[in-house]
C-alpha cells in the first residue's frame, strides 16, 4: 500500500501529464503483478463493491475516535470528502505494516462474506495499522469513492512506456468487462488472447465541442455531416461466438436490448458497428425518456418492449467480416457501411443513420436549427479522411450542438459542495412562478465561477430561513438562466417536469423574482419540444 500511496500522492500532487506518465510507468514496471492490475482497474472506474454504507463508516469512525457523531458529520463537509475526514480524526495506529494494495483490496472484498456486525473488526484493525496516506486510500476503497485526474488515455500511455507496446493495441486490451477477479495481468496486458478479442469492444472514437464557426475548419468538401442522435452510443459486435451490445461507458448492455439478437440474420459474423441506440417509433426515433425505462433494468418485460422498441441508427464501420478497418479513412468506411446495410429489411433492428454532404457551410448550419424536430441535440462534423481513432483527436470529429434551451427560476434551496468546494454553497434547487406560488423544478451544481459561487455562498449564510439537515431554505430574492439540453414529463417531480443537464447559465442581477418564468412556461416548451 505504500508504494501505491507514493504514486498516489505523486499523481495528485502535479498537473503536467509527462510526469504522471513517468510516475505511473515506474509503477506498472516496479509493482507486484497483482498490485498493477488492481491499478488499472481502479484508474479505469472497476472498483470493489461497497461493503459498508457511509452511516456504518463514520458511526465506526466516530467510535473508534472517540468523538460524537454529530461533530464528524460537521467536520466531513468542511473537510470536503468523508475517506480524509476519516483520516484525520482517528487516533495514531498501535502498530506498522507493509502489506499490499491488492492485500488490503482483498480484506474489503472479504468483508461481503461476513455478517453485518463483523464487518467492523477488519476496518478496526486496518486502521490500527495504517498510516495516514494509506488510511485515506482504504477509506476511499470502502466508500467506492475513488477517482483521480488520471484519464484512460494517460494510463495506456504510461502502460505503452512500461510494456513496449504500442497504445492502440493496449486501448483495445483494457476495454471490456473484465475485472481483476477475471483476469491476470499477464492475460490482460501480456498474452494474445484471440478468444477474449471475440467480445471486446473498441476504444470508441470521441468529439471535441466545436465553439468556434464551421467555416475555420476548411473546404466543406472535406467534411461529412451527420446528425447527432439523443441516445445511447454503442457498439454492436458480431462474431463467430455471438453479438455483443456494449456502451460508451464499457458496460455490456446485450440483454437489455434483445432486439439486437435478430442482427445476426442480416449481418455477417465479423462485423462491428458504431452507432447510437435509440427508441424507434417505426419511422423516426422517440424521444429520449421514452428509452430511459430501459437503460437500468437487466431484464425487459414484454409491455416496455412494445412501448420502446429500439433500433440501432449505424454512423461507422470498425469491421467487416473480420478486417479492422478502423484506419481507413472515414470516407472509404461510409462506403462499406452502406453496401452492407442496402439489403437490409424495413424490420431489420438496425438503420444507417443518414449523412449530410454539402458545398457550403450555410446548408449543415440550416439542417442543425431543425435538430430538435429530429429528436436530435445537432450536428456531427468528421473529416472525410479520418481514421477511427481511440479516445479524442481534436480536429477530425466535432460535434456541433443546438444551442441550450433557456429559462430563468429562482433560487429556494442550497447545499455545500464536495472537495475543494466544500466550505461553498454549490447544490441548488431552483422553483419557477405557479400563480402566487412557487415550484421546485430542478437542481444545477454547476456554471457559475469561484468568485460567483463565494458571493452566492455568503449571501445564503446571512439570508438562512430553514434548515433541513445539510438543506437550506433561503429567501427566494435571486433569480438564475438555467441551460437545459431536454425537458419531458415526469411524474415523479412536483412539477410534472424533469429537465436533461440542468446548468446555471448566468446569474439574473437584473431581474427580480416576479420576472422569473413560469411553470406555463415550462410547459409550452415541453409541448413545443418534448
Amino acid at each position: 500500500m505504500k508504494r501505491f500511496a507514493a504514486l498516489f500522492n505523486a499523481l495528485d500532487q502535479t498537473t503536467k501529464t509527462s510526469v504522471k506518465t513517468r510516475a505511473l510507468a515506474e509503477y506498472f514496471e516496479q509493482a507486484p503483478e497483482a498490485d498493477r492490475l488492481w491499478c488499472v482497474a481502479l484508474f479505469s472506474g472497476r472498483r470493489p463493491r461497497r461493503a459498508i454504507t457511509t452511516t456504518q463508516l463514520r458511526a465506526l469512525a466516530a467510535e473508534r475516535a472517540g468523538l460524537p457523531l454529530w461533530l464528524i458529520e460537521d467536520c466531513h463537509p468542511i473537510v470536503g470528502d468523508l475517506a480524509e475526514t476519516i483520516a484525520l480524526v482517528l487516533p495514531p495506529p498501535s502498530r506498522a505494516s507493509d502489506h499490499s494494495l491488492s492485500h488490503w483490496i482483498n480484506t474489503l472484498r472479504g468483508l461481503h462474506d461476513l455478517p453485518q456486525e463483523a464487518r467492523r473488526a477488519p476496518i478496526l484493525d486496518a486502521w490500527d495499522q495504517l498510516d495516514d496516506s494509506g488510511r485515506f486510500l482504504f477509506n476511499k476503497l470502502i466508500t467506492g469513492g475513488f477517482r483521480i485526474g488520471v484519464s484512460r488515455k494517460l494510463m495506456t500511455r504510461a502502460l505503452a512506456m512500461a510494456t513496449g507496446q504500442d497504445e492502440p493495441v493496449l486501448a483495445h486490451k483494457l476495454m471490456g468487462g473484465w475485472t481483476p477477479e477475471t483476469t491476470s495481468w499477464h492475460a490482460l496486458i501480456e498474452a494474445e488472447d484471440p478468444e477474449a478479442d471475440e467480445s471486446r469492444p473498441y476504444p470508441f472514437c470521441l468529439a471535441y465541442q466545436l465553439d468556434t464557426e464551421p467555416g475555420q475548419l476548411g473546404s466543406p468538401r472535406d467534411w461529412q455531416a451527420e446528425w447527432k442522435w439523443d441516445g445511447i452510443r454503442g457498439q454492436l459486435l458480431l462474431r463467430e461466438a455471438g453479438h455483443h451490445l456494449w456502451s460508451r461507458g464499457e458496460e455490456l448492455i446485450t440483454d437489455r436490448f434483445p432486439e439486437f439478437a435478430r442482427a445476426a440474420d442480416f449481418l455477417p459474423a465479423g462485423t462491428v458497428l458504431d452507432g447510437e441506440i435509440v427508441a424507434w417509433d417505426g419511422a423516426a426515433p422517440m424521444p429520449f425518456n421514452a428509452l430511459q425505462p430501459r437503460i437500468g433494468r437487466k431484464t425487459v418485460p414484454k409491455k416496455l418492449l412494445k412501448e420502446a422498441p429500439v433500433v440501432l441508427l449505424a454512423y461507422d464501420l470498425l469491421e467487416h467480416r473480420g478486417r479492422d478497418l478502423r484506419d481507413r479513412p472515414m470516407a472509404e468506411r461510409r462506403a462499406y457501411l452502406q453496401a452492407l446495410l442496402a439489403p437490409l429489411p424495413e424490420d431489420a433492428p438496425i438503420r444507417l443513420s443518414p449523412a449530410l454532404v454539402f458545398d457550403d457551410w450555410q446548408a449543415p448550419a440550416a439542417t442543425r436549427a431543425t435538430a430538435r424536430a429530429q429528436r436530435a441535440e445537432g450536428l456531427m462534423l468528421k473529416r472525410r479522411d479520418s481514421p477511427y481513432l481511440s479516445g479524442r483527436k481534436k480536429g477530425d470529429w466535432w460535434k456541433w450542438k443546438l444551442d441550450p434551451l433557456t429559462v430563468d427560476a429562482v433560487l429556494i434551496y442550497a447545499q455545500q459542495g464536495s472537495g475543494r468546494r466544500a466550505t461553498l454553497f454549490t447544490d441548488f434547487t431552483f422553483a419557477v412562478r405557479d400563480g402566487n406560488g412557487l415550484v421546485p423544478f430542478t437542481k444545477a451544481y454547476s456554471g457559475l465561477t469561484d468568485e460567483e459561487f463565494a458571493r452566492i455562498t455568503a449571501w445564503v449564510r446571512r439570508n438562512t430561513l430553514q434548515r433541513f439537515g445539510p438543506v437550506r431554505q433561503v429567501k427566494p430574492e435571486h433569480v438564475f438562466e438555467i441551460a437545459f439540453e431536454g425537458i419531458h414529463e415526469s411524474p415523479r417531480h412536483k412539477s410534472g417536469i424533469a429537465l436533461r443537464f440542468p446548468r446555471m447559465a448566468r446569474w439574473r442581477h437584473d431581474k427580480a423574482v416576479d420576472e422569473a418564468n413560469t411553470l406555463d412556461d415550462l410547459r409550452q416548451i415541453l409541448r413545443q419540444y418534448a
